[in-house]
C-alpha cells in the first residue's frame, strides 16, 4: 500500500471541480450496468420511491401547491437537499404543464447533517416530501381537467453506495369547482421551515462568513446549523460557531474559498430535531460582541471539572518543556523568599498576580478576535513575528541581566525582597507557557471558546492560579520554605549560571525569527540586538562607576531602534514553504486533502505543530521523528500529514476548534475505517509505532 501522492498534489484543486466530478461519476453511473443503473431498467424498483400529488382542483389565477413524497425502501437510504453538501447532486425537475402555468422555486423540509469521511452531506432520512407551487394560468378553463407532466432526477445514498434514479410522472388534477384538503398536506407544509419576517445580515472578515439572524432571544437552540443554498460557498464540514446578542444569532462560518463577496444568501436555521426557518440575508453589519453558545459535537465538561482541569494544567505548566526557559527567572525568586516569611509572602502574592493578570489577558484579547471574527487560538500572539523579535529582545535583555552586563533600576528581576521583581517574573511565566497545550489544560482552554465571556475568563484566571500554585505555596507555606538554602553570596553565582538557559532561550528565538521572516530578517533582528547589548554594556559599567547611566543607553540604543523599524518591514518574507524535513515525509494538511486520505483506505495520522511550540519540538525529537517510527508506518501503510501552525491559518484553526481544541500540539489518528481518536497531547517514544501495529 503507498501514499496517494497523486492525490495528495492535488489538494489544493478547486472545491466545485472536485463536486462537478462526483456528480459527474454519478450520472455516469446511469449507463452502467448491474446495481447502479437500476432505476434504467424495467422491473427493478427505485431506492427512493417518488409519487406526485397536488393539493385540490386548480383554480384560475391562483396557486396550486404540488407535492413530490419521496419514501426510501429501507432506513438505509437517504436523499439530497437542494444544496446536497461535499457530495452528490440535488433534485432536478422538468415540468410539462398546461399553457400559461408557471413553477416556482421548491420547497424543501429542514435537511440533517450526515459526515463520511469529513465529507458533510446535507440529506433527509425516512420520508420526505418536496412542496412546489404551481400558478394556474388567469384564463385557464374553469371546468375539465389539466394534465401535470414531470420529468425528475434525483440521487439515493447509502453511507457506501449511490445510485442515480429518475421518474417520469403524469397528474390529472381538475379545473375549478370545489377543492377537497387533503390532510397529508397539512403535515406536509408544517415540515417546510417558515421565512423570518426580518431581514438578516452577513459580511466577510478574512476567511470567515458572519451572520447575524434576528431570531428572539428567549429561542432555544439546542443544536443550531446553518444550510446555505448557494453552492461551494463555505466549508460544509467546518465547526460553525454561534453566539447571542439579544434578539440577533451570531453565526460564523469558514469560507471555501478567500476573497469570495456573495451579493445576497439564502439559507435555513436549522435549530436541532428538524425545525428551523428560512431567512435571506444581505451584506451589513454583525456585531462583533455576544454570549458562545456551546456546540453539540463537543462535550463541554460541567464548569466545575473545567475549572479543575484548567488548575491542575496550569500547575503541570510548571515542568513542561515550553516553560523551562522560565524556571531560571523562577528558581531565583524562590530562592530569594527563604529570606524573610513577610517577604516570601508578599512576592507569593505578586507572583501569582502578575501570572493571572497575563493569563486573563491574554485569553481576553483571544476571545475578543474570535468574536471579531478572526480565527485564533490559545498562543496566537506567537504567530506574529512583530510578538516574537519582542519577545527575542526581551529574553536578550534579561539574559544580559543576568550574566551581570548592567542591573535595571527599581524592577530588577533579581532584586532581593521586591514584589515588582516577583510581579514581572509571572507576567514572563505566564507569557513563556502560552506556546504549551498539555494535559488537562487543552480541555479547558477548548472549553472556553464555547463558553460565556466570564466562564471562560474564569478558567484563564484559574490556569494562571495553577501556574503560580508553587511559588504560591512557598511563599505561604513556612515549612516548604525551610527546604530552600538560605540566601548568600551563592546566589549572585547562581544567577549567572541561570543567563544560560535564558540564553538559549535567546538562540531559539533567533531560529524561530529566521523561520517566520527568512535569514534577512533575521539578521535585521541581529543587529537590533548587538547595538542593544552594546548599549546595556556601556551602561552597566557606568552604573558600576556610580554615574548616570540610562541617557547613554537611550543614545546609544536609539540609532539601531530607528535602524530596525525601518528595515524590519521592508526584509520581511513570509515563509512559504519552509516546513522542516521529516522521516514520514508528510503531506500538507488541508481539509481536501485529508478527505482523499481517508478516503484512500489506509490509516491516516495527522499532527498540528507550529515552530514557537516547544512541547511540539519535544513530541517530534521523541516520538515522531524516529526510524522505528517510519519503519512501522511503510509496512502498515500510514499516511502521515502535518499542519503547520506557525502562521495563522483559517483552515487549521477551524480544525482544532472542530476537535475541542484551543493551540497545538494536536495529534489525531484515523483507522482505515472509523472516526479520528485524539492521541495524547505528551507522546512516548513508542505511541505512534503501537498504534500502527494493532490489529
Amino acid at each position: 500500500m503507498t501514499k496517494p501522492k497523486e492525490n495528495a498534489a492535488m489538494s489544493t484543486a478547486s472545491h466545485q471541480a472536485r463536486r462537478y466530478a462526483m456528480t459527474l461519476l454519478f450520472i455516469a453511473a446511469i449507463f452502467w450496468p448491474g446495481a447502479l443503473a437500476a432505476q434504467t431498467i424495467p422491473g427493478i424498483d427505485p431506492n427512493i420511491e417518488a409519487v406526485l400529488l397536488a393539493d385540490g382542483a386548480a383554480q384560475p389565477g391562483e396557486t396550486l401547491t404540488a407535492a413530490i413524497r419521496f419514501t426510501p425502501i429501507s432506513d438505509e437510504w437517504h436523499g439530497y437537499w437542494k444544496n446536497p453538501g461535499d457530495a452528490g447532486y440535488g433534485m432536478q425537475l422538468d415540468w410539462d404543464l398546461p399553457a400559461g402555468w408557471i413553477a416556482g422555486e421548491p420547497e424543501y423540509p429542514v435537511p440533517s447533517r450526515l459526515l463520511i469521511s469529513d465529507l458533510m452531506n446535507h440529506i433527509y432520512e425516512g420520508s420526505y416530501t418536496v412542496l412546489v407551487p404551481l400558478t394556474v394560468a388567469a384564463n385557464a378553463p374553469t371546468t375539465g381537467t389539466a394534465v401535470i407532466g414531470l420529468e425528475a432526477q434525483w440521487l439515493a445514498c447509502t453511507d457506501v453506495i449511490c445510485v442515480p434514479e429518475q421518474g417520469r410522472f403524469s397528474l390529472t388534477v381538475p379545473l375549478g369547482g370545489p377543492s377537497v384538503a387533503d390532510p397529508a398536506f397539512t403535515t406536509w407544509r408544517a415540515a417546510i421551515p417558515p421565512v423570518l419576517d426580518r431581514q438578516a445580515s452577513f459580511t466577510v472578515v478574512g476567511n470567515t462568513l458572519r451572520f447575524a439572524v434576528p431570531v428572539p432571544a428567549a429561542l432555544d437552540l439546542p443544536d443550531p446549523h446553518i444550510f446555505i443554498a448557494t453552492t461551494d460557498l463555505v466549508q460544509y464540514a467546518a465547526t460553525q460557531q454561534f453566539s447571542r446578542d439579544g434578539d440577533l444569532l451570531i453565526a460564523q462560518i469558514p469560507l471555501a474559498y478567500p476573497g469570495a463577496e456573495p451579493e445576497r444568501i439564502e439559507a435555513i436555521l436549522a435549530f436541532g430535531g428538524g425545525d428551523g426557518v428560512q431567512f435571506l440575508a444581505e451584506p451589513g453589519d454583525v456585531s462583533v460582541s455576544g454570549t458562545p453558545l456551546a456546540s453539540s459535537h463537543v462535550e463541554t465538561p460541567a464548569l466545575g471539572v473545567l475549572l479543575l482541569a484548567a488548575l491542575v494544567g496550569g500547575l503541570i505548566l510548571n515542568i513542561m518543556p515550553c516553560v523551562f526557559p522560565i524556571l531560571s527567572l523562577k528558581a531565583i525568586s524562590l530562592v530569594r523568599a527563604g529570606a524573610s516569611e513577610a517577604d516570601a509572602r508578599r512576592e507569593g502574592i505578586a507572583y501569582a498576580a502578575g501570572v493571572v493578570l497575563a493569563c486573563i489577558a491574554l485569553g481576553a484579547v483571544m476571545l475578543a478576535l474570535r468574536a471579531a471574527g478572526q480565527q485564533v487560538g490559545w498562543a496566537f500572539q506567537l504567530q506574529e513575528p512583530a510578538v516574537v523579535v519582542a519577545l527575542l529582545v526581551l529574553a536578550a535583555v534579561i539574559t544580559a541581566n543576568f550574566a551581570g552586563l548592567f542591573e535595571l533600576p527599581s524592577i530588577s528581576l533579581t532584586r532581593s525582597g521586591k514584589p515588582a521583581s516577583a510581579f514581572a517574573t509571572g507576567l514572563l511565566a505566564a507569557v513563556a507557557a502560552t506556546p504549551c497545550s498539555g494535559p488537562f489544560m487543552a480541555a479547558a482552554i477548548g472549553a472556553a471558546l464555547l463558553l460565556p465571556a466570564a466562564q471562560a475568563l474564569l478558567l484563564f484566571a484559574v490556569l494562571g492560579l495553577g501556574l503560580s500554585l508553587p511559588f504560591l505555596l512557598i511563599g505561604f507555606v513556612p515549612a516548604l520554605r525551610q527546604l530552600l538554602p538560605r540566601p548568600g553570596p551563592w546566589m549572585e553565582r547562581f544567577r549567572r549560571v541561570m543567563a544560560i538557559p535564558m540564553g538559549l532561550t535567546a538562540l531559539a528565538l533567533v531560529w524561530l525569527v529566521s523561520r517566520m521572516g527568512g535569514q534577512g530578517f533575521a539578521m535585521i533582528v541581529m543587529v537590533l540586538i548587538g547595538g542593544l547589548m552594546i548599549a546595556l554594556m556601556v551602561t552597566g559599567r557606568l552604573q558600576k562607576q556610580a554615574k548616570m547611566a540610562w541617557p547613554a543607553f537611550g543614545l546609544i540604543a536609539a540609532p539601531f531602534a530607528l535602524f530596525a523599524a525601518f528595515a524590519l518591514p521592508s526584509s520581511y518574507s513570509p515563509a512559504q514553504s519552509r516546513a522542516n524535513e521529516s522521516l514520514l515525509d508528510p503531506l500538507p494538511y488541508s481539509a481536501q486533502a485529508l478527505a482523499e486520505a481517508r478516503a484512500s483506505g489506509q490509516p491516516v495520522f495527522l499532527w498540528f505543530t507550529a515552530d514557537w511550540c516547544v512541547t511540539c519540538k519535544v513530541n517530534e525529537r521523541v516520538a515522531i521523528e524516529r526510524e522505528a517510527t517510519r519503519a512501522a508506518f511503510d509496512a502498515a501503510g500510514v499516511i502521515a500529514m502535518r499542519g503547520d501552525w506557525t502562521r495563522p491559518d483559517a483552515e487549521i484553526t477551524a480544525y482544532l476548534t472542530s476537535q475541542g481544541a484551543a493551540g497545538v500540539p494536536l495529534y489525531i489518528w484515523y483507522p482505515p475505517a472509523g472516526e479520528a481518536q485524539p492521541l495524547p497531547q505528551v507522546l512516548a517514544p513508542d505511541s505512534l509505532i503501537d498504534q500502527a501495529t494493532a490489529p
